[in-house]
């Protein structure tokens, strides 16, 4: 019986050893996921265009809205702003991806989002789910507490 054992035991090291050999070879993952392009929010009210800005970073602004004016038939502005001097500043075209860095995750950045309904700025993460799906996280007390959406590209 031993030498019954000791016959597969060799076969099987060579088997381990070649696994182990492919795993170190292969790429540690896919190509990175390309985050830049036009995405659609869940709620389908704005699109956020994702271009690179400076470096590895990522910033995004809101390129179209599904109601760009507002009741009084003007272009929605950025009236929760805690400064009074950028309350007047036009959504559309308004950074609110802002500086988005690789946090070393596979297809993850991490830098601020700008909730525009609220006047917050927030730690934000962008986490890319698929080539057509993102999600973008907006989080308070150190990333403890977030809340997340799921963008879908458009272009």
């Amino acid at each position: 019986m031993a030498e019954h054992t000791t016959a597969l035991a060799r076969p099987m090291r060579i088997l381990a050893a070649a696994a182990l050999a492919a795993g170190l070879l292969a790429p540690a993952s896919a190509a990175a996921a390309d985050a830049t392009g036009t995405w659609l929010r869940a709620t389908g009210t704005s699109r956020i265009k994702i271009t690179r800005c400076g470096g590895d970073a990522l910033c995004g602004s809101i390129s179209w809205l599904k109601d760009p004016t507002g009741p009084d038939g003007k272009p929605r502005t950025d009236d929760q702003n805690p400064d009074a001097g950028r309350r007047t500043r036009p959504l559309l075209g308004l950074p609110i991806v802002l500086n988005m860095k690789p946090t070393g995750k596979p297809d993850q950045w991490k830098g601020e989002v700008y909730k525009a309904d609220e006047g917050k700025t927030y730690t934000g993460f962008l986490s890319a789910i698929d080539a057509q799906h993102l999600k973008l996280e907006g989080c308070v007390m150190g990333g403890m507490i977030c809340k997340a959406e799921t963008l879908k590209r458009v272009d």
